[in-house]
């Protein structure tokens, strides 16, 4: 079992989660290009159970292409984007891999929207590329 921890930039909020990842992976929907600021978002998919927060984080709500809310988790006073919960995943919290302490063990099998990626961002490696949220099934 792996054991991540993380925090923001100012230090008033840190987390734990004890737990296998579900999922590592790169969203390039507009809204993580601009939640974080950059050309993608790295996150590690967690058990939500196995979260651990110390502070008090804000959150702000949009809707998915789901028409489902996703909640995004900062720091209100450094701004730090430190995590996220889509509706349509329960029990899930996606870890953005900029906050954790040591992000060696980030590995992204996967690679959403990628219809909306920058057509400089080149991935090389086995990582699946889908054009927008893959869907069970």
């Amino acid at each position: 079992m792996a054991k991540f921890t993380g925090g923001c930039l100012c230090g008033k909020i840190t987390y734990s989660a004890e737990a296998d990842p579900i999922f590592m992976g790169l969203c390039h929907c507009k809204d993580c290009q601009r939640s974080s600021g950059s050309a993608f978002e790295p996150v590690i998919a967690v058990p939500d159970a196995s979260l651990t927060v110390q502070g008090a984080p804000k959150t702000y709500t949009s809707k998915g292409d789901s028409g489902q809310a996703i909640h995004r988790i900062f720091c209100g006073d450094c701004s730090s984007n430190m995590m996220s919960r889509a509706d349509i995943m329960q029990g899930v919290v996606m870890l953005t891999t900029g906050t954790l302490d040591d992000a060696s063990a980030f590995n992204p099998s996967m690679q959403i929207y990628c219809d909306s990626a920058q057509h400089w961002v080149h991935l090389g490696g086995d990582i699946k590329a889908f054009p927008k949220m893959p869907m069970p099934g």
